[in-house]
């Protein structure tokens, strides 16, 4: 008879990246329960988060993968105030289709996504720079054109109802549409990620890329498709919130750029690359916005409130290493053969 591990649920348990997100979603979340009482817990309460959840979790899927790869995605700051006004001056200042501004705005990121990623490939320049450059340079281009084309940096857009019912209406007058949109997201690049070669490219790329270029993977195709889906994210949010809020602002997405790369860390994500999982960064995601929604259904002096968010992420990360660090230390007992 063959040797068996005794507790290899437990220890597979413990391999998992998203094992310590998942504590630190539950901590979090007791936490703001505890001191924001009944209205942290409503369902206004729970929208509060779960849209900004949204909103912030189709940019993050993306960049996990972006970041599992060994890759990082920062035009997402100006592409996302890029995809609103290209909307909302094709389709609202100009009163062109809404279906031409969706498409136009999806092809912007998908464009820029591309750039990002031919730059990345042929240079071999770290992409921490190459997005950083990308995303002045988009800002730049968002601002000027703005300007020239509408006369103000405030942009007014009014959808249809089929546009507004898709893509950028509250339900029950509380919750996004979008969450709904990221939902499907998080299952596609869950089903990408997990269950094709397409993941084993992404996890291989990010541990060695020369490697995994030598076993014959397409690290340079892959690269630019990654950045691309993280492009057509970013302008995807983007347009989403101007048909919600009907307008278009040209100072809108910077937050989201380290608010992304904070909630795939805390999903369990490595920064080095070749580690991590979609349902982590969904986790990570809920816990970054529940700690940034929570604390204003607390009795804690607001001054604070930066400090208490740090502090809880914080810990929230060291959970996280924690438990890899548990994890890749971990051998399982085996049980002799009888």
């Amino acid at each position: 008879m063959s040797s068996q591990p005794s507790n290899m649920s437990f220890g597979s348990l413990m391999r998992r990246p998203e094992t310590g997100s998942f504590l630190g979603l539950a901590a979090v979340f007791i936490f703001f329960t505890i001191f924001g009482g009944e209205n942290f817990a409503s369902l206004t309460g729970s929208a509060s988060w779960l849209n900004v959840a949204a909103s912030l979790g189709i940019v993050a899927l993306p960049m996990g993968l972006l970041m599992i790869a060994g890759e990082l995605d920062l035009s997402i700051g100006s592409l996302i105030p890029a995809g609103s006004l290209t909307i909302a001056i094709i389709s609202g200042h100009y009163q062109a289709s809404i279906l031409l501004g969706i498409a136009a705005a999806l092809a912007l990121g998908a464009i820029v996504g591309f750039i990002n990623g031919l730059i990345v490939v042929r240079t071999a320049v770290p992409s921490f720079i190459v997005t950083l450059g990308t995303m002045f340079a988009v800002a730049g281009l968002t601002l000027g054109l703005t300007v020239i084309l509408t006369g103000t940096t405030s942009v007014a857009i009014k959808a249809g109802p089929e546009a507004k019912w898709l893509l950028g209406h509250f339900i029950s007058g509380a919750f996004q549409v979008i969450i709904f949109w990221w939902l499907a997201a998080a299952i596609i690049f869950g089903f990408i990620l997990h269950f094709t070669h397409y993941g084993n490219w992404i996890f291989a790329m990010g541990g060695d890329k020369v490697s995994a270029r030598n076993a014959g993977i397409p690290t340079e195709r892959m690269t630019i498709l990654l950045f691309m889906a993280s492009g057509v994210s970013a302008t995807f949010v983007g347009l989403c919130q101007a048909i919600l809020y009907n307008s278009a602002q040209v100072s809108a997405g910077q937050s989201y750029i380290f608010n992304a790369i904070i909630s795939v860390v805390v999903g369990g994500a490595l920064l080095t690359g070749g580690y991590g999982s979609v349902v982590g960064i969904v986790l990570g995601t809920l816990t970054f916005s529940i700690v940034n929604q929570g604390i204003y259904f607390t009795s804690f002096d607001a001054n604070w409130a930066s400090l208490i968010i740090g502090v809880l992420l914080l810990l929230a990360v060291l959970m996280n290493n924690t438990f890899r660090k548990l994890a890749l230390s971990y051998v399982p007992r085996v049980r002799k053969a009888a």
